[in-house]
């Protein structure tokens, strides 16, 4: 008889014990705490057998009850998707998920997770549990394509052990899973480019940026463009599933800190089309409304401001809305060739460049975090910003808003101490030698470049609330 059809495992079979087939680990080996290994177990292969071990069921015990006592979930009780406590109830009786090498109390209790936190995590533009993309459209998805369940669990397992502090031995088992799924897709070329497939490696692509494997992440984003590729474009793949070219638009540009598509301000052109208030703005433009002089700035990022100035007055956005102008405009001003190094400390450059720098990250402020997070974007951005503000020419006037709105972003951006304090360090000299005595004085320089009123706002004044008690007392 082949080895593939035995029912024990290697333990069992070698003493000739019946083995429970049901779980991942029979009943002998948890006892001898022995690593179990079943002939017939789904999911192995020689190329990944080594890579990860599988926990046994007493260390999933363990980090299940540790991280599932800490997790703070977004949606309450009253939620839909909420159900009680997985140890007394299944989520689904019919198992109609695909299978995994989990115990089904545990695949369940992620699923709730991914459900009720994870999908609002990732999707925080869109709260409510019957219009989430990630709820109405990912899911569906996801029951039906192993990689992507086995890639939709490890997301719920990552947060949840990150919480925990207790290691990454569940995720790490779901990610070679989640491999071997998808290389099961990508040899056939019809499932290679669905969106489920895509879905899922733009995710590993995230999942291995946080995990700070950057090559690996870099991979799996050329893989998405390949995919993409082969679909017709990033715009062909809106037009039919928003949802993943949207992913793909925005992970692909955090994690590589680069715009990885182009962008089209015609319809008829693949690629990051601009929008409706774009196009509106763009037709009622008035380059001369911002103030700063033409010779100082590059025209598109002098376009740039002007066009969110006029969008962002008009103040009737939706959060949709709101993504889709801040991806094409980042990936527009990311995009534009930047000055030789040796103009760099030219003033004239400085004034265009703290601008354009300062936009992204402003943009990204208002945005907030969706998909994934883009601190380390943010980070070397903000590094990049203060490199220039240094060159920044005291000219007065338009320029001193500039520099109090460039500074404010930059502390409001900073994850990096050193450059946090820097930012400060500029704040009150800015603070000093303009008389800013209090948050309205502030105020006035954001409004003279650029200021669109959000849930973010109290990061600025929180920023600059210390440096204004200190000069009142």
């Amino acid at each position: 008889m082949r080895a593939t059809l035995r029912r024990s495992c290697d333990a069992c079979a070698k003493a000739k014990h019946r083995c429970d087939l049901q779980t991942p680990q029979c009943s002998r080996c948890i006892k001898r705490r022995a690593r179990c290994v079943y002939a017939n177990q789904p999911l192995t292969s020689s190329d990944t057998s080594g890579t990860a071990s599988w926990p046994c069921d007493d260390e999933i015990d363990t980090l299940a009850t540790s991280s599932h006592s800490n997790v703070s979930l977004a949606v309450r009780p009253a939620s839909p998707v909420w159900l009680v406590d997985p140890a007394n109830t299944s989520y689904d009786p019919f198992d109609s998920y695909p299978p995994t090498r989990l115990p089904r109390l545990h695949v369940q209790r992620l699923i709730r997770h991914f459900l009720s936190s994870i999908a609002f995590q990732y999707y925080p533009l869109d709260m409510n549990t019957d219009t989430n993309p990630f709820i109405v459209s990912w899911w569906p998805l996801a029951l039906d394509d192993p990689a992507l369940f086995h890639v939709s669990l490890q997301t719920a397992s990552l947060d949840e052990e990150l919480r925990a502090q207790r290691g990454f031995a569940i995720s790490e088992a779901l990610m070679v899973d989640s491999v071997c799924e998808l290389r099961k897709k990508i040899e056939h070329s019809s499932s290679a480019v669905q969106d489920e497939t895509i879905n899922a490696v733009v995710t590993l692509a995230a999942i291995e940026h946080g995990k700070g494997n950057f090559e690996s992440s870099v991979m799996h984003i050329k893989g998405v463009k390949k995919m993409i590729s082969l679909r017709g474009g990033i715009g062909r793949v809106k037009h039919t599933s928003p949802l993943t070219a949207r992913m793909v638009l925005w992970v692909s540009m955090l994690v590589t800190c680069q715009p990885q598509f182009g962008i089209h301000d015609h319809v008829a052109c693949d690629g990051i089309l601009s929008g409706l208030q774009w196009q509106f703005a763009s037709a009622h433009l008035d380059p001369g409304s911002i103030g700063l002089g033409h010779e100082e700035i590059d025209p598109n990022v002098r376009d740039a401001l002007a066009c969110l100035r006029y969008i962002f007055h008009q103040g009737k956005i939706t959060t949709t809305e709101l993504h889709d102008l801040t991806c094409f405009v980042i990936h527009k001003l990311l995009s534009l060739q930047q000055p030789p190094c040796h103009a760099s400390n030219n003033g004239h450059h400085a004034v265009s460049e703290s601008l354009r720098l300062a936009l992204v990250l402003y943009l990204l402020i208002i945005h907030g975090t969706t998909y994934y997070s883009h601190i380390h974007m943010a980070t070397l951005l903000a590094k990049r910003l203060r490199g220039q503000l240094q060159y920044l020419p005291a000219k007065g006037g338009i320029l001193d808003s500039l520099k109090v709105w460039a500074i404010s972003i930059g502390m409001v951006s900073s994850f990096d101490p050193i450059d946090g304090a820097w930012f400060a360090s500029e704040a009150r000299s800015a603070q000093a030698s303009l008389g800013l005595n209090c948050w309205d004085d502030v105020m006035t320089h954001l409004e003279n470049i650029l200021w669109f009123k959000t849930q973010q706002d109290n990061v600025f004044w929180s920023e600059w609330q210390p440096i204004l008690s200190n000069t009142n007392r």
